[in-house]
């Protein structure tokens, strides 16, 4: 069996859930899990964990995403995406915006940002999917969220046609970021209304869009026996911790079985979560983090054995 991380390309037209089923009959397990689902109009990087890198799923995820998108701005829709209905137009000619015009409003969406979450995403509210809702053709106050965009920047000249005008952005930003809310509010300083109209995933969890390989070569590596070159240690989607190399067997044994112990051996102060890494074979051990009453001592949350 295997147990790793595999960076797949996923192409447009399928969902995550797709992907993780397809390579379950391909790979002939049931321990896969995707980390962070992309809409199916949307294609890149899909990082999978398989075997007991499936405990680490969350950690990726955290770990941020770069997206380049399409924003197009002369009308905007009902899922602030290219699939939606028309919701408002406005003509946009050349002249109406520039490309200094754009530059100067991508640098005010850098940093910490609110969010209002579209209706057409999986954001519960009251129990129910913002989706749902919508599908059933009602609004409702949707909580507004802070995320946060690390680097934000236009790729290429702004293109006019149709009464349209679009340019390419890219953004790298942390977890629960919506790059279509991103296009709609980008739109609204620059005057016009927006959508996003073409997504693309190149960067998930330090996993990058060229390392990516699609489902069919993971079939024919994997029928030739040669997958294995493909797969990471689980230890890279834990890169965003510190990480301890453990030399002595004895500690490694107690780490191995879930024993709490003391901050008092360890020369750094341990205020967060950390990887217990074997020196010998870089193996992760287990994740710890704080105890939450004895404040002189960590304890397991993860064990890998």
């Amino acid at each position: 069996m295997y147990h790793g991380i595999l960076p797949v390309y996923k192409s447009r037209g399928l969902t995550s859930h797709d992907v993780v089923f397809k390579l379950r009959k391909i790979l002939k397990t049931k321990k896969i899990g995707h980390t962070g689902t992309l809409d199916p109009e949307v294609d890149g990087v899909l990082p999978i964990c398989i075997g007991q890198a499936t405990k680490v799923s969350d950690y990726v995820m955290d770990m941020g995403k770069t997206y380049v998108a399409d924003v197009t701005i002369g009308f905007s829709t009902t899922t602030e995406d290219q699939t939606g209905e028309v919701l408002e137009s406005k003509s946009v000619t050349e002249g109406m915006v520039t490309n200094e015009q754009i530059d100067a409003v991508l640098l005010t969406f850098q940093g910490t940002i609110t969010q209002i979450p579209p209706m057409y995403s999986s954001v519960k509210v009251n129990g129910k999917k913002l989706y749902e809702y919508a599908r059933q053709g009602e609004t409702v106050e949707r909580p507004s969220r802070q995320v946060k965009i690390e680097h934000i920047k236009r790729l290429n000249q702004v293109v006019f046609n149709k009464g349209c005008a679009t340019f390419k952005i890219e953004v790298t930003c942390g977890k629960g970021t919506y790059i279509r809310t991103l296009a709609t509010d980008i739109g609204k300083k620059l005057n016009f209304p927006a959508h996003m109209s073409r997504l693309t995933r190149t960067n998930s969890g330090g996993f990058h869009i060229e390392q990516a390989l699609s489902l069919e070569t993971i079939s024919e590596h994997h029928q030739n026996g040669t997958l294995d070159e493909s797969i990471l240690p689980l230890v890279y989607g834990l890169k965003a911790l510190p990480m301890i190399q453990v030399k002595d067997d004895r500690l490694k044994q107690r780490i191995l079985n879930g024993q709490k112990l003391s901050t008092a051996r360890f020369d750094s102060a341990l205020n967060t979560q950390l990887v217990f890494v074997d020196a010998s074979s870089k193996n992760v051990l287990a994740i710890y983090e704080p105890h939450p009453t004895s404040h002189d001592e960590i304890k397991p949350k993860k064990v890998f054995n």
